[in-house]
């Protein structure tokens, strides 16, 4: 098989699932967006979290253009994306017991806001602590995850929960375990990993969802503007004035 075709399955896999999600999550998705936009009128903060890959999509709606201004990095010392030496302490850490509650004890979280929790196999320990401390103090949870690991795989947790069991919405990606979608002559295992793409386009979808309920119910939506347009700046900078009491990503 040529390298084309292999390309080519590689997005067509890729559009399958965002087509799944499209169809089968379009409920859970204007759920999420609803938690949203109540936890925004109410005066509360949004938060995002994932380790690992996990963290690349989080990491995509916050202080992002076109994305809601309020969207906070809740950050794990070196379990945010592959930046961390060696890369694979990131992976260690996600199994670490304790450490979401500390991370949660010393952030800005506090009763009544949410928090966009992003896990692949939401099994190990630091995404379900994460989950389920948030909750108990108070925010509400959206889950991003995929349920195939729930039914093929085990938990980490000493609870042996997943992260779906700790979530008010639950959105599945869809993705299949190992999350790898070819297969070819020549390739010793299967390859093509596909779970960023559909989880920062669900968590797109959440934050646009979110963004017209708060319109219709007649909330200025607090959206950044491009910099890189005329006005985006100036634009940006009235908005982050205005709600600088729930951002945490500026001194």
């Amino acid at each position: 098989m040529s390298e084309h075709q292999l390309a080519g399955q590689f997005l067509d896999a890729a559009i399958g699932l965002l087509q799944r999600v499209r169809d089968e999550e379009a409920g859970a998705i204007a759920a999420a967006g609803t938690l949203i936009a109540d936890t925004v009128v109410a005066g509360g903060r949004l938060f995002v979290f994932g380790a690992g890959h996990s963290s690349l999509p989080a990491q995509d709606v916050v202080y992002r253009a076109g994305g809601l201004a309020l969207m906070n990095l809740l950050s794990v010392p070196g379990a945010v994306g592959v930046d961390v030496m060696p890369a694979t302490l990131g992976s260690a850490l996600e199994r670490v017991d304790g450490l979401a509650g500390a991370v949660l004890d010393t952030s800005p979280a506090q009763p009544g806001d949410l928090l966009i929790v992003i896990s692949l196999s939401g099994r190990n320990s630091l995404p379900v602590e994460m989950a389920m401390n948030a909750r108990a103090l108070g925010l509400k949870v959206v889950g991003l995850t995929s349920l195939a690991y729930a039914e093929e795989t085990k938990s980490r947790h000493v609870s042996g929960t997943f992260l779906k069991d700790h979530c008010d919405v639950v959105i599945d990606s869809k993705v299949a375990p190992g999350d790898a979608e070819l297969s070819a002559e020549g390739v010793g295992g299967r390859f093509g990993p596909a779970s960023t793409v559909v989880a920062s386009a669900a968590l797109q979808a959440i934050v646009a969802s979110a963004t017209g309920e708060l319109a219709a119910r007649g909330v200025n939506p607090p959206v950044l503007r491009s910099g890189n347009v005329d006005g985006g700046h100036e634009w940006n900078g009235r908005v982050l004035a205005e709600y600088r009491d729930r951002i945490f990503f500026r001194y």
